[in-house]
C-alpha cells in the first residue's frame, strides 16, 4: 500500500491538496478543500497528472472562501460525494449538493475506497472548522492548517503522523511591524486566527519526540507576513536533520510526496 498527496496551492489565495491512496489496482483519491476556481483547479489537477474525474470525494474544512471555492460546482459537475461538517454546511447556506453530501463530525472515523480518514475540531474563526488525518492503514499524513493555537486535542490526534501539512502562516515580528491594520493583526495572531512560525515549530518538535514524525510540508504562508526563509529556518531550529522539510508554494503548492 502506499499513501502520497500534492498540494496544488496553499494560502489566501486558494487551498487545495490531493492524497492519493493505492492498493493493488484500487486507487483513491481525496481532494481537500477547493479553495480555487474551477478552471484553475482543473489545469493544476493536470498538472498533477490528474483530471477532475479522477477524484473520488471532496473534503472541506470550513466555509472561508479560500477553502471552499468552488466545491459545490466541481462536486456537481463530477458527481463527487462531498464531506465537511453540519457547522460548515450552515455557514455556506446549506445549498442543494443533489444527494451528495456526508456530514462528518470531530472522531468520527470515514472510510473512503483504500484510505480512511479522521476529522477532528480545531480553534479557527469558523463555525465548525475540522482538520484532518489520512492513513492507507500503514502510515498516517496529518493536514493541518487554519488554527490560531494548537489544543491538546490538536496534539493528540496528530500523534500517530509520520507526515505532517503544516500551517506556518507567520513570523511573529513581520506580523506585529507589516501593513496589516490593529484588528486584522488582531485576528490573524490570535488564538482563533492562524499558526505563527514558531507554534508550528514547537508543535513539529513535540511529534517528533513522540517517535514518528519523519517529514513537514510547511504551508498557508502569509505572502505579506512570512517568506518561505524563515518558515523553514523555524522548521529546522526545532526539527534538526531529524525529519525532512519542504516548504508548500502559495501559487504552486507542492511535488507528489509520499507520506
Amino acid at each position: 500500500m502506499t499513501l502520497r498527496f500534492k498540494n496544488l496551492g496553499s494560502g489566501s489565495s486558494g487551498n487545495a491538496t490531493v492524497v492519493q491512496a493505492r492498493e493493488g489496482a484500487q486507487v483513491t483519491h481525496l481532494l481537500i478543500d477547493c479553495g480555487l476556481g474551477i478552471r484553475e483547479l482543473c489545469k493544476r489537477l493536470g498538472q498533477a497528472g490528474m483530471l477532475a474525474e479522477h477524484i473520488d470525494a471532496i473534503f472541506i474544512t470550513h466555509e472561508h472562501a479560500d477553502h471552499i471555492g468552488c466545491a459545490r460546482s466541481l462536486a456537481l459537475r463530477e458527481r463527487i460525494p462531498i464531506y465537511m461538517s453540519h457547522g460548515t454546511y450552515m455557514a455556506i447556506g446549506e445549498p442543494d449538493l443533489e444527494g451528495l453530501l456526508n456530514i462528518v463530525a470531530d472522531g468520527h472515523d470515514i472510510a473512503i475506497g483504500a484510505m480512511h480518514v479522521r476529522p477532528f475540531t480545531v480553534p479557527h474563526d469558523a463555525r465548525e472548522p475540522l482538520q484532518l488525518t489520512c492513513t492507507d492503514g500503514d502510515v498516517r499524513l496529518g493536514l493541518l492548517t487554519d488554527l490560531g493555537h494548537v489544543s491538546a486535542h490538536v496534539q493528540q490526534e496528530l500523534a500517530a503522523c509520520a507526515t505532517l501539512l503544516l500551517e506556518c502562516n507567520h513570523d511573529e515580528a513581520m506580523l506585529r511591524d507589516g501593513p496589516y491594520p490593529p484588528f486584522l493583526k488582531r485576528r490573524v495572531g490570535g488564538g482563533w486566527g492562524h499558526l505563527a512560525n514558531t507554534a508550528a515549530a514547537s508543535l513539529a518538535q513535540s511529534l517528533l519526540a513522540a517517535g514518528r514524525l519523519r517529514q513537514v510540508v510547511a504551508a498557508h504562508l502569509s505572502e505579506q507576513n512570512n517568506t518561505p526563509e524563515l518558515a523553514h529556518t523555524a522548521l529546522v531550529q526545532a526539527l534538526g536533520t531529524a525529519a525532512e522539510i519542504h516548504i508548500a508554494d502559495g501559487a504552486s503548492g507542492s511535488g507528489w510526496l509520499t507520506a
